[in-house]
């Protein structure tokens, strides 16, 4: 097993929330959040593909940043369709693990997204988990589902997609 996988597994599988963790323990320091977003890029590669910055992390909350970079544009020059839904997943499932007991974890059962509006200059994705819901998360001690919505707007604050996560959570093995 390779040292980046040792890490991821015991980052995503460990005793305590590690994400969790990182993050309070990184956002506090200068450059503690590009720190944080790297480390997770190196965690979840495909996700790394997009450099999503994260913004703010707290329960029940994320917001992510992805800039426009022409790698990440299509034929008619916005931004890719698998760009926005691979930030959108990402910043609800940081919402989601972020909100975790230490004695759970999650897997996205289904995913769907409406693209609203050509999505063209940096994009930042918002997941607001309402609080009943990260309630339940967090003392969830039986398999449960929850939906998680995130919103992705343009620079000008107009929604350019919404995506809609289906997630299961439950106790770790």
């Amino acid at each position: 097993m390779s040292l980046i996988s040792s890490i991821t597994s015991d980052v995503l599988n460990g005793p305590t929330n590690r994400i969790r963790e990182a993050w309070d323990m990184l956002k506090r320091v200068p450059g503690g959040r590009i720190a944080f977003s790297k480390l997770m890029s190196r965690i979840v590669p495909y996700t790394g593909s997009i450099a999503p910055m994260v913004i703010e992390l707290q329960r029940g909350r994320a917001r992510v940043r992805m800039e426009d970079r022409y790698r990440f544009r299509n034929h008619l020059n916005s931004l890719h369709a698998v760009a926005l839904v691979n930030l959108a997943e990402f910043t609800g499932n940081l919402a989601l693990v972020y909100s975790l007991p230490d004695s759970a974890r999650f897997i996205v059962k289904g995913l769907s997204i409406d693209y609203l509006k050509k999505a063209r200059g940096p994009i930042l994705a918002e997941c607001v988990i309402p609080e009943s819901a990260t309630n339940a998360i967090a003392s969830t001690k039986e398999r449960s589902e929850h939906k998680i919505v995130v919103r992705l707007t343009d620079q000008s604050g107009d929604e350019v997609a919404r995506a809609e996560l289906q997630s299961l959570v439950g106790p770790k093995r």
